[in-house]
């Protein structure tokens, strides 16, 4: 049986070594061996769990936030509803769930998520119970109207090139194969022009990662915003400038090595939030807040209290744990951050600031 790595050692001994964007959007899109491809990777049974499988609270204040900055801009009708890498289907499912009572809003929206797996697409249906879903493979395809949009988790799985600062040029990380065996390597130095800003906050052997597929995303989602309104809340991992290795992989909730069984693990890397709102540019974006902090002010706090007045034992400590997952410095409270974009002129959606 052909394996994905066997695949991955005869294109690099056919066209020479791949760079780690290239490695990355193999691994996880392949559409036969392929991780995103093959599996539903969320859960205990998984090899991860994101925040809207902690807790129905999650979704909840997203959805609230949304509907309250779709009320903001004048209750547009129609608009676009939409999740790009919606998992199972759960943090959209809260987010309608939560909204059907805000009046007028599901009249008007239409339903769109950006998925590539059908394996993750036919689960998405069952959660969300909506025949009226519109599935892309890309942003491109997204309607021209306003638009109102979430991504939690996944600008993070967005294929990355890294570089190692070499004097005045660089050296990109590098994919070969030797011996049936996959290994890293680093180019020769390159002069990248893109990468001329960043001469100024390196030194020698610094590692810097760029994102051509985010940038790609984020200037879509940026144009289409501040041409016709709307608002994105993006949440992930990272920080306001990569600096660093981030890039990792992981496998049943441990940490796994990338090349030794590619397709089986998830890949993923911090995002750099400053190149993403200079791709959204003229889009406006807010500042980069933390998720713990973000929940509190949506009232976080105050929800919880509301679910757990009818809980005792077990339900009840694992409700407290979940809270304290999603908003604790020492968990996802300070690991993850928000950041909105927004069109010129409007006020930013709840939970974060200009």
């Amino acid at each position: 049986m052909t394996r994905l790595k066997d695949i991955l050692i005869a294109r690099i001994d056919d066209t020479g070594p791949m760079t780690l964007a290239d490695y990355m959007n193999v691994c996880l899109m392949h559409p036969e061996h392929g991780y995103y491809a093959t599996r539903d990777p969320l859960g205990a049974g998984g090899d991860f769990i994101t925040a809207p499988e902690v807790s129905q609270m999650f979704g909840e204040l997203i959805g609230l936030s949304l509907a309250q900055a779709w009320l903001d801009q004048g209750a547009p009708n129609p608009f676009t509803l939409a999740e790009a890498g919606p998992g199972r289907g759960t943090l959209m499912a809260d987010i309608l769930r939560v909204t059907s009572i805000v009046p007028g809003f599901h009249a008007a929206l239409k339903l769109h998520l950006i998925e590539t797996s059908p394996t993750l697409r036919a689960k998405q249906q069952t959660t969300i119970g909506r025949s009226d879903i519109n599935w892309h493979a890309t942003f491109h395809t997204l309607p021209q109207q306003p638009l109102f949009f979430v991504a939690n988790e996944f600008f993070d799985a967005l294929p990355i090139r890294q570089f190692k600062r070499d004097g005045a040029n660089w050296r990109e990380h590098l994919i070969g194969a030797k011996n049936e065996a996959l290994y890293s390597k680093w180019s020769q130095p390159l002069l990248i022009p893109a990468l001329e800003y960043r001469l100024s906050d390196t030194h020698d052997g610094v590692i810097v990662e760029l994102s051509e597929n985010i940038a790609t995303c984020a200037t879509q989602l940026g144009g289409l915003i501040n041409t016709h309104g709307g608002t994105a809340l993006i949440i992930d991992y990272g920080d306001w400038r990569s600096l660093g290795d981030t890039f990792q992989a992981v496998a049943k909730h441990e940490p796994a090595n990338p090349f030794s069984r590619p397709g089986d693990a998830d890949l993923t890397a911090h995002v750099d939030f400053e190149a993403l709102t200079i791709a959204a540019a003229p889009a406006k974006h807010s500042r980069l807040t933390p998720q713990g902090v973000f929940l509190e002010r949506l009232g976080i706090t105050q929800r919880a209290e509301q679910l757990s007045a009818n809980l005792i034992g077990d339900a009840l400590n694992a409700h407290i744990k979940a809270y304290q997952r999603l908003t604790s410095p020492v968990e996802m409270g300070t690991l993850f951050k928000v950041i909105a974009l927004y069109p010129d002129g409007v006020t930013p959606p709840p939970g974060v600031e200009p």
